[in-house]
């Protein structure tokens, strides 16, 4: 998270990171924020933060180390790894269906509360987790799984626009929310979605069941976020946004 201080009238703040635009947001007269996130293939080294308004230009200079991630071996339908040549077409299209998706972000905050989880359960299958399935390397677990039963109600992370809810063939039943400020939930693998596209939800509205749907092993929630392009750990979500840390 990024804090910008300009003078109070200035209207528009650009914030670059990482070679990508991120969206700043107006808090008050004079002060600005920005969510940056750090993909999962950013290589570790020292990076720049730079923000651009007609106060001025300020940098931050932004140093990532390396982390070493945990391996999961699984094993699922071998459609799932080497799909057959006919679904091609359905898959790239959906590819390009998330992508136009992401693009269109939406400057300012949809939400005026803390992130929450949207399910109770504890995650079982960390955020970055190398996967091989069926023996095969494939991208790293880009989300963060919880065992819940089939059938539990998933709730909206936090308020939104449903920016796609369908069937799509490696994430199954899902459904993807904007909730501005360039943050995305992608909730995977439902057994039923209960909202449509284009649809504002609210914080804690039912959106679907977890199922057992698309790429898996068997009933989970997947919980996939996105911030200013970049794949981040939904947990890091809740620790940055999320409810204040009780006191014992």
């Amino acid at each position: 998270m990024v804090s910008v201080t300009v003078p109070p009238e200035v209207a528009a703040v650009d914030v670059r990171a990482f070679d990508r635009d991120v969206p700043a947001h107006r808090l008050q007269a004079g002060a600005w924020r920005a969510l940056v996130g750090i993909d999962l293939d950013v290589v570790p080294g020292t990076y720049e933060i730079t923000a651009r308004s007609a106060g001025g230009v300020a940098t931050r200079t932004l140093r990532v180390t390396s982390r070493n991630f945990a391996v999961r071996k699984l094993t699922v339908n071998p459609d799932f790894v080497n799909p057959p040549r006919e679904l091609q077409t359905r898959i790239a299209e959906e590819a390009r269906l998330l992508e136009r998706a992401y693009a269109a972000v939406t400057p300012d905050p949809l939400w005026a509360q803390p992130f929450r989880r949207p399910v109770p359960h504890q995650a079982n299958s960390r955020f970055g987790t190398r996967s091989i399935f069926n023996g095969e390397l494939r991208s790293p677990h880009g989300g963060t799984d919880f065992l819940s039963p089939s059938g539990t109600p998933v709730h909206a992370p936090n308020d939104g626009r449903v920016a796609v809810a369908r069937d799509l063939y490696f994430a199954g039943r899902s459904v993807l929310i904007d909730h501005g400020a360039g943050v995305f939930s992608q909730l995977a693998h439902l057994s039923r979605i209960d909202v449509r596209e284009g649809e504002t939800v609210r914080a804690g509205q039912v959106v679907g069941l977890v199922g057992a749907t698309g790429r898996v092993t068997g009933a989970h929630l997947h919980w996939a976020v996105r911030v200013a392009g970049a794949r981040v750990d939904a947990l890091s979500l809740l620790a940055v946004l999320g409810p204040p840390a009780t006191t014992p």
